[in-house]
């Protein structure tokens, strides 16, 4: 049973160390927002906005089919965002990580009790690559409604 404890453990920091978020500061830090209170831009914001971080995320080895590596990078990028206080997250690309997919094949031999014996294996790894995404975190003084937008309720 604890070897079953120390497996599953074992699996859990490798998959947290697949998946990571990098910030480099440009500016200062605003008070800590939810994630849903931050938009992503693809183009700059009218009006005027601050920088304050560069970020990068990717979207880890296990995640499958390009809308899911997409989904999870936006959702770390405005994550990182706001914990910095960034209203915006100004969206800067993707690209394909490494995946560091490989096939192996083993081959042995050896002897035991005047008996030899030959064996081998073939391993083959099939991770997905990872997605990478890179972002600027804004906070945008006065965002724009859309004009479609309902007016806001006081």
């Amino acid at each position: 049973m604890k070897l079953r404890a120390a497996m599953v453990l074992c699996m859990a920091l490798v998959a947290s160390g697949c998946a990571s978020t990098s910030k480099v500061m440009l500016g200062p830090a605003r008070p800590a927002i939810s994630p849903e209170q931050v938009q992503v831009y693809y183009t700059p914001p009218p009006g005027r906005y601050d920088e304050i971080a560069l970020l990068e995320a990717s979207s880890g080895g296990f995640t499958y089919g390009e809308q899911n590596k997409m989904n999870a990078v936006i959702g770390k990028l405005r994550t990182a965002a706001a914990e910095l206080g960034a209203n915006g997250v100004l969206f800067q690309g993707t690209a394909q990580g490494y995946s560091g997919s490989s096939i192996g094949v083993g081959v042995g031999s050896g002897s035991f009790g005047g008996r030899s014996y030959t064996s081998g294996g073939v391993g083959v790894n099939v991770s997905p690559s990872p997605k990478v995404g890179a972002g600027i975190a804004i906070y945008v003084h006065e965002p724009q409604r859309p004009a479609n937008a309902p007016p806001p309720v006081d």
